[in-house]
């Protein structure tokens, strides 16, 4: 027994014996670590009873050095006899632990609680392939516990943003997208939003999400969301913003509904009625789009128009009745009434005694009375007295209108067979013979032309229609005297020119030519007939320029940097002059030339304004005007209504041209069609005359054309080839639309000194001649004589008027001498000089100026002082959805008001308009020739222009 106890207690002691060796053991490496004498002192006791390992309560926590202040990592367990840090394997001073312990107050163990300081140098002199690290190392009876490993780390964060927000703008209920990327730091930056500098928290609002990698998502973007937006980045060191970004949240315009149509604007006849929308549903905001389209639409409208009745003729009488009376009915039906006229007034019928008052005698029959006064005798006797008077006046008044005709004739005698001649009219002559009465009641129509009466004259009309000025003509003559032109609807007589005779006197237009050189000249004449059109090219850059008809109010502005830079085209521009190939629909009529701009492949990145004249009285209430464009094909269609808004092309409409904004070459005409009877369109009236007379004859040629400088330049052009001079100056003419027909006529001849010959003082031309006189010139011609060859000098009238419409008074005063006549200009010759300018010298605004007006007007500003005030202050107050798609919208209004000006290039006006709104206060009339020669470029450059 007393062995084995001693041998147990031998066995417990070599236990214990092991352990405090081993305690010394670590003690020792301890101390080595910790780098002190083996002699240092180890722990105070050991416990007697076995106990367990050691428990970490708290363990070391991930720590960031913020700047240069040092962190603190601290451990705590139970029970531990002892407490140590290792740093990056390493084991740390005792003296740089601060250590507390206490007492467990259930368990009864103890426990012990360790700190030490990590400063930043010695982070940073850390050099390792893993952060820096620290872990506590706690021992008890049993043996030893590690607690986890804590990194300590240097904590910083960046200025600059890896990505910044950007601005936006986007379409109401459209996604919004901010990216944000924060900057670099340790630990990682924590991302908020502001909203106008308001923290927005994505769990009030559903719409907005915020969590996906620090972007900001607006799912349905709302007009609340405009604003600015701002990224903010922060962590334990530092705050960071990132620039701001301008959301914009748009509405782009949509129409309202179409309103109800207008009644007919006229009550009776063909009128017009609209109807209209707005862009209001929604209205464009914060820079949305107009809306696209029309916002008017018209269409024609006919009111039937009250016809009061009228009466037909009377009825033969009946038979005498047995009352002796006899009667005559009428009906209201010449034309009846209808669409609420009014009925005739006046009596139906009539009735009257069919005797004379001889049939009733105190109220019987005549049968029934005896003779008394009157024997039947004596009836027969009054009766042959009453028909040999009315026989003896009829005697007298032919003898008197017999007597009349022939001192007529006697008194013109010097006319001759000229007057039967001219006529001309068929083969049949019109024979006025001294000895026979006219026949007052027939009236003859013939056909063929009358406004030449020389042979040759016949002959050369077969050769070219220049010569045949009224096609398809009718003369009717009648007891008057008086020759009434109109047009038939088919040709009675097609290719017939020589139809009758003509007078044989001279024509002083074409008096030198003899029948032996009559060949060559009919030559020349047809080489004019067939000259089809005017044309005019020039080679054009990145500057622009300005391409120029003369004389025919046609030209074409090529903007400064339509053409891109290191590029050229040769453009050209014509005018058909020959049989238009617009062939009018309806009451549709071409109000302007053809006008042929290209090469047609040629593209532009600026719209160019193509400048065409056109004849109409400009009235939106009395015109629908079209421009229309031909295919490749060689069909029109329309481009659009000058009324109508479009996005395609713009029309400016000014009173003699019209000025169109395009993006591509081609033919283009404008067109009309009247909406009421007070449509009207302008002519212009000019009389011609020979340079120089060899006879006694002299013609008189009076032209009515559509009021176009080209129409216009074309009758001139024929006229020169003729030998003709302008007697007086042109003159504009009001033609309306109301179907009544064109009267011209020849006044105050002189009467001793010249003459009219018969049929031609008076001419009438009809309605539909004229309203489509662009088929071709329209003229009619007036053959005057001399008594004598003394007589040098012609003063007359010459009087144009529409029945029932405006009238004009040409005053011919000149001399047959072609010495002595004066000299009237056809044209102002300031077309003629360049009819191609390139670069800064064909545009009236300076390059720098321009630029500075883009720049300014083209920023949308809150009091509206911006394009469409520019446009307001230029007189363009339609269609603005049009230069609302443009980039620059102030440079297209600009180049339209180039157009508009470019033979007055009223500076001061622009100046004015720009002074009224408020925004510059530049004189541009006050602009240096050297500025107008060399344009600051610099400045566009300089502001990215």
């Amino acid at each position: 027994m007393g062995r084995a106890a001693a041998a147990g207690t031998g066995a417990g002691g070599a236990r214990r014996w092991l352990r405090w060796l081993e305690l010394c053991f670590w003690a020792a490496g301890a101390a080595a670590a910790r780098g002190t004498d083996n002699g240092e002192a180890l722990p105070e006791s050991i416990p007697s009873a076995p106990g367990t390992l050691p428990h970490f309560i708290e363990e070391p926590d991930d720590a960031y050095i913020i700047k240069s202040n040092p962190i603190a990592l601290r451990c705590k367990a139970r029970p531990a006899m002892q407490i140590f840090f290792k740093c990056n394997g390493e084991w740390v001073h005792q003296n740089e632990h601060v250590s507390e312990e206490s007492l467990d107050e259930s368990s009864g163990l103890k426990v012990r609680e360790v700190f030490i300081n990590v400063t930043r140098q010695q982070v940073e002199d850390f050099h390792g392939p893993e952060d820096y690290w620290c872990q506590c190392v706690a021992w008890s009876h049993l043996g030893t516990s590690k607690s986890r490993k804590a990194s300590v780390r240097i904590a910083y964060l960046r200025k600059n943003f890896e990505q910044d927000p950007q601005g936006r703008e986007v379409p109401i209920e459209g996604m919004i997208v901010l990216h944000c990327r924060p900057p670099e730091g340790v630990p990682a930056a924590e991302v908020e939003w502001l909203k106008n500098e308001e923290p927005i928290d994505s769990e009030q609002d559903e719409n907005i999400d915020t969590r996906a990698d620090h972007n900001l998502i607006i799912r349905q973007a709302r007009l609340s969301d405009s604003g600015n937006y701002t990224c903010m980045a922060a962590n334990i060191v530092a705050k960071r913003r990132s620039l701001s970004a301008t959301v914009v949240v748009y509405v782009n315009g949509g129409w309202s509904s179409w309103t109800e149509w207008s009644a007919c604007n006229v009550r009776c006849g063909r009128g017009w009625q609209k109807r209209s929308r707005t862009c209001t549903n929604p209205a464009p905001l914060n820079g949305g789009a107009f809306c696209e389209g029309m916002s008017v639409q018209k269409i024609t409208c006919t009111s039937l128009c009250p016809v009061d009745g009228s009466w037909e003729v009377w009825s033969e009488w009946s038979v005498c009745s047995p009352e002796c009376e006899h009667l005559r009915i009428r009906e209201c039906t010449a034309p009846p009434p209808r669409n609420g006229g009014k009925f005739c007034e006046g009596l139906s019928q009539e009735s009257e005694n069919c005797t004379d008052g001889l049939c009733i005698l105190d109220k019987k029959p005549l049968h029934e009375i005896k003779p008394q006064r009157w024997s039947r005798r004596g009836i027969e006797n009054a009766s042959d007295i009453a028909l040999y008077s009315g026989l003896g006046a009829a005697v007298v008044a032919v003898a008197v209108l017999v007597i009349g005709v022939t001192l007529y004739r006697r008194s013109h005698s010097d006319y001759g067979v000229d007057v039967i001649d001219s006529s001309a009219l068929t083969g049949n002559s019109l024979l006025l013979n001294p000895a026979m009465q006219p026949d007052l009641t027939v009236s003859r129509t013939y056909s063929g032309p009358i406004c030449l009466q020389d042979p040759l004259d016949k002959e050369l009309m077969t050769e070219s229609s220049l010569f045949n000025p009224l096609s398809d003509i009718k003369v009717k003559v009648q007891s008057s005297f008086m020759v009434s032109l109109g047009v038939s609807e088919r040709a009675e007589y097609p290719g017939k020119n020589r139809l009758g005779t003509f007078p044989h006197g001279n024509n002083c237009a074409f008096s030198t030519v003899h029948p032996r050189n009559k060949t060559p000249f009919i030559q020349n004449l047809s080489s004019l007939a067939t000259r089809t059109e005017l044309r005019t090219t020039g080679v054009f850059g990145h500057l622009g320029g300005r391409l120029v008809m003369p004389n025919t109010g046609v030209s074409l502005l090529i903007p400064h940097g339509a053409i891109p830079e290191e590029n050229s085209w040769e453009i050209y521009m014509s005018i058909n002059q020959g049989e238009p190939s617009l062939q009018s629909e309806g009451s549709e009529v071409l109000l302007s030339p053809e006008v042929t701009c290209g090469p047609p492949d040629m593209v532009v990145t600026t719209p160019f304004a193509l400048t065409i004249p056109h004849c109409a009285d400009v009235s939106a209430e009395h015109w629908n005007i079209h421009l229309k464009k031909r295919t490749q094909q060689g069909k029109w269609e329309e481009v659009m209504s000058v009324e109508d808004e479009s996005t395609s092309c713009y029309c400016l409409l000014d009173p003699f041209a019209c000025h169109v904004l395009l993006d591509s070459f081609g033919t283009y005409a404008l067109t009309g069609e009247p909406i009421t009877d007070c449509a009207v369109k302008q002519l212009k009236v000019a009389v011609f005359g020979c340079m120089s007379c060899n006879s006694l004859d002299y013609n008189l040629r009076v032209y009515c054309v559509d009021n176009t400088p080209c129409a216009f330049q074309e009758v001139v052009s024929d006229e020169r080839h003729q030998g003709g001079q302008l007697l007086e100056e042109p003159k504009l003419l009001h033609f309306k639309g109301n179907t009544f027909s064109l009267q011209i006529s020849v006044l105050d001849i002189p009467p001793f000194l010249w003459r009219i010959k018969p049929f031609t003082a008076c001419q009438e031309v009809p309605f539909s001649r004229v309203w489509c006189s662009n088929r071709q010139p329209l003229h009619c011609a007036f053959s005057l004589e001399r008594y004598t060859p003394t007589t040098t000098e012609l003063s007359c009238k010459i009087c144009i008027r529409q029945l029932k419409g405006h009238e004009q008074i040409l005053q011919v005063e000149t001399s047959i001498l072609e010495s002595e006549r004066e000299t009237i200009t056809f044209f102002a010759q300031e077309d003629s000089a360049f009819p191609a300018q390139t670069g800064p010298k064909a545009f009236k605004i300076p390059y720098s100026i321009r630029q500075r007006i883009c720049a300014t007007f083209d920023t949308p500003n809150a009091k509206g002082k911006d394009w469409q005030m520019l446009a307001q202050k230029n007189s363009i107050n339609r269609n603005l959805s049009y230069f609302a798609t443009q980039s620059s919208p102030s440079a297209v209004i600009l180049n339209l008001w180039e157009a508009r000006h470019q033979h007055d290039g009223d500076l001061d006006s622009l100046a004015c308009a720009l002074e009224e709104i408020g925004r510059t206060h530049m004189k541009l009339s006050n602009i240096t020739e050297s500025q107008l020669d060399e344009p600051d470029f610099n400045y566009s450059r300089q502001n990215g222009l």
